[in-house]
């Protein structure tokens, strides 16, 4: 079967649809099947609708995401019980040990995101992720960064993403790769991304699935989730009727 890519970041300007179509364009060209966009949560929703029937016309599916940047755990979870089931991707900012615990051990959300360059911000340690472990949250990689990054900067963040990459597979937290990007020169091929991701220490192999199986299984999960015959985990309604 032939592999499919996505990419969960997408960054275009909501109010600038002109930049947004040149982003998803070049991304269809390029090879994914699946893209997301981070929209503010207070985003119009017939933008998301737009964002969506262009994705559509292209060739390619779309997905609504936000993230979180809360300033505190019960900042978080009063997001969270807000936002969830507006959005079919839920990042979390964690600029916070108390956020970050709170992000990982929390079903709802779906991406672990940390400040690039700033080793005191940097929380996805081994308590971390074995609470991620038992959770759903996935470890997220924004390529943008390490591509925008030069010398020491570029260099320190490898190191961390080395050390982090290693503990993550160490619990068997899922990792998923992505562009970050703003603009089309940002993106990358789906497999290019996947070779840059071996300078951290991923086996290739692992790699494709960051920009595949995991992100289109996050994306399956939640639409199962926010559909109208979702019951609970493993258990759909099939059909409706007093002789059910």
């Amino acid at each position: 079967m032939r592999r499919k890519f996505a990419d969960l970041n997408l960054k275009p300007s909501v109010r600038d649809f002109g930049s947004a179509e040149a982003l998803f364009e070049k991304a269809c060209e390029l090879g994914y099947s699946l893209v997301a966009a981070s929209f503010p949560p207070d985003v119009n929703r017939e933008r998301v609708a737009e964002f969506k029937r262009l994705c559509s016309g292209l060739g390619m599916d779309f997905a609504a995401r936000v993230d979180l940047a809360p300033n505190s755990r019960r900042d978080l979870l009063r997001q969270l019980g807000r936002l969830r089931r507006r959005f079919e991707i839920v990042g979390v900012v964690c600029v916070s040990k108390a956020v970050a615990r709170q992000a990982a051990k929390d079903r709802r959300v779906d991406l672990l995101v940390f400040p690039e360059f700033d080793p005191r911000k940097r929380f996805f340690d081994p308590q971390e992720a074995e609470l991620a472990s038992n959770a759903l949250a996935s470890l997220e990689v924004c390529m943008s960064s390490l591509l925008l990054a030069e010398g020491a900067r570029r260099a320190r963040l490898l190191s961390f993403l080395r050390r982090e990459v290693a503990v993550a597979s160490k619990f068997c937290v899922p990792v998923v790769v992505s562009s970050g990007a703003s603009e089309p020169w940002l993106l990358r091929k789906p497999r290019e991304l996947a070779v840059l991701a071996t300078l951290f220490d991923m086996d290739f192999s692992e790699a494709l699935n960051a920009v595949s199986a995991v992100p289109l299984a996050i994306v399956r999960r939640n639409r199962e989730k926010l559909s109208s015959r979702f019951v609970a985990p493993g258990i759909r309604l099939v059909r409706r009727g007093k002789d059910c």
